[in-house]
C-alpha cells in the first residue's frame, strides 16, 4: 500500500498528534484543538464513556448520551479513523497506509476492545444485548472484577425474577480495591439472589445446550453468558517500534511527573497504558489528560521545563455501581455500601458529567 506523507505544518501551529480517542486521548484532543493542529487517530469515528457500558446493555438507550461522535466534540481538528500500526523519525505510520508527522505525540491507547467502527452499529449492539439478557431466564457472567460486578448488579436491579450466576477466578470479588469493598459487594449481590462462586473458571468453548463445567466440577445451566474478564493493555504494537525499550513487565508505558514517557521531551502517555501506581479510573485518566493538554500547551508556549506541570498519581478512591440506586465505595479512611454512594455515581452514571467536560449538553433535549 502506498503511503500518503502528510509534512509538518508550516505555520505557527503545533502539531499534535493523539493515538486513541478514549476517555484520555479524546479529552485530549478535545481541550488542545484550537491551540495545535490536532490528529486524532482512533479505529472508530465515536468516543465511549465506558462506565456507562453496562447501563446501556441493560437498557440500549442509556448508549443515546454515553456514545458521541468524535464531529461532535472535536470540531477543529483532523480525525483519522484507522489504527496506528508504527512510529519512527517523529512520524506515525498507520494502518491505512498514512504518514503523519508530529511536534508532540500523545499516546493514549489504553485497553484493546474490539467495537464496531460506527456509532449507529455500536448502538444496534447495545440493543442486541439487551434482547439478549431480556429474552434469558438465567444469565451467567464470567469475571468478578468492576465489569462483572457492576453487569450483574444493573441486570438484578432491572429485574430480579432473573437468576444470574457470577463466577470469579480469585478469591474475592472486586480484588483491585480492599476486601471490606469485597465482602460489602458480595453482601449485596447475594442479597439479591445472585449466585457467587469464586476461586473457579468456566471454559464457554466446552458448553453445551445452555450447560457449563466450572473448573471446581459445578454444573451451571444458564441461557446466555457474558464474559467480563480483564481486556489487555492497548500496547502490544509498541513492543515492534521505538517505544519497546520504554515498556514496563506489564506493557505499560513507563512516564516521568509530567506525564512525558520517560527520557522524551516530546512524547506523552496518559490514560491506562502508563505505569503509574494508582488504581486504573476513568476519572484518573480524564486527570491525566488535563496535566498532559496543560504540559503540552506550556511547552507550546516556548515557557521553561520548570513551569510543567506534575502529576501526582490517585488516592485509593472506587465506586463501583450496584444498579441504578446503590453502590459501594472505597474511600482512603472509610468503605460504605448501599444509597449513599449510589446517590453519587449510579443514577447517571457521571454521563451528563462527562458530556458537560467535553463541551456538550448533559442531557439531548
Amino acid at each position: 500500500m502506498a503511503t500518503e506523507e502528510l509534512p509538518p505544518l508550516a505555520s505557527e501551529f503545533k502539531r499534535v498528534v493523539v493515538l486513541g480517542g478514549g476517555i484520555a486521548g479524546a479529552l485530549l484532543a478535545k481541550s488542545l484543538q484550537f491551540r495545535a493542529e490536532v490528529f486524532l487517530i482512533d479505529p472508530k469515528e465515536y468516543f465511549e464513556i465506558p462506565w456507562a457500558s453496562l447501563r446501556a446493555m441493560v437498557e440500549p438507550s442509556f448508549a443515546e448520551r454515553s456514545v458521541i461522535n468524535h464531529s461532535d466534540y472535536f470540531t477543529n481538528g483532523q480525525l483519522v479513523v484507522s489504527t496506528a500500526v508504527d512510529i519512527r523519525d517523529n512520524k506515525v505510520l498507520t494502518s491505512d497506509g498514512r504518514s503523519i508527522a508530529y511536534d508532540y505525540l500523545v499516546i493514549a491507547t489504553g485497553h484493546m476492545d474490539h467495537v464496531p467502527r460506527l456509532r449507529t452499529n455500536r448502538l444496534e449492539q447495545y440493543q442486541a444485548e439487551s434482547e439478549k439478557i431480556n429474552a434469558a431466564d438465567s444469565i451467567l457472567i464470567i469475571g468478578g472484577g468492576p465489569t462483572g460486578v457492576e453487569l450483574a448488579g444493573e441486570i438484578v436491579a432491572y429485574d430480579p425474577n432473573k437468576k444470574v450466576t457470577l463466577v470469579h477466578r480469585g478469591s474475592r470479588l472486586l480484588e483491585f480495591i480492599g476486601a471490606k469493598a469485597s465482602k460489602k459487594a458480595l453482601d449485596w449481590l447475594t442479597s439479591r439472589k445472585v449466585e457467587v462462586l469464586l476461586s473457579q473458571s468456566v471454559d464457554t468453548n466446552s458448553a453445551a445446550d445452555g450447560t457449563y463445567q466450572t473448573s471446581g466440577g459445578e454444573t451451571i445451566t444458564a441461557d446466555c453468558h457474558f464474559v467480563c474478564t480483564g481486556k489487555p493493555i492497548g500496547s502490544s504494537w509498541l513492543k515492534d517500534t521505538i517505544f519497546k525499550d520504554h515498556l514496563d513487565g506489564h506493557g505499560k508505558l513507563v512516564v516521568d511527573d509530567n506525564l512525558r514517557v520517560r527520557g522524551l521531551k516530546k512524547v506523552f502517555a496518559i490514560g491506562d497504558i502508563t505505569a503509574l501506581p494508582e488504581i486504573q479510573q476513568g476519572y484518573l485518566a480524564q486527570r491525566h489528560a488535563m496535566v498532559a493538554a496543560k504540559n503540552i500547551k506550556t511547552l507550546i508556549s516556548g515557557e521553561k521545563e520548570t513551569k510543567l506541570a506534575v502529576y501526582k498519581p490517585g488516592t485509593a478512591i472506587a465506586i463501583v455501581s450496584l444498579g441504578k440506586r446503590d453502590a459501594v465505595a472505597q474511600f482512603p479512611f472509610l468503605t460504605i455500601s448501599g444509597c449513599l454512594p449510589g446517590m453519587i455515581k449510579s443514577k447517571d452514571l457521571f454521563v451528563g458529567k462527562t458530556r458537560k467536560t467535553m463541551g456538550l449538553k448533559p442531557t439531548l433535549t
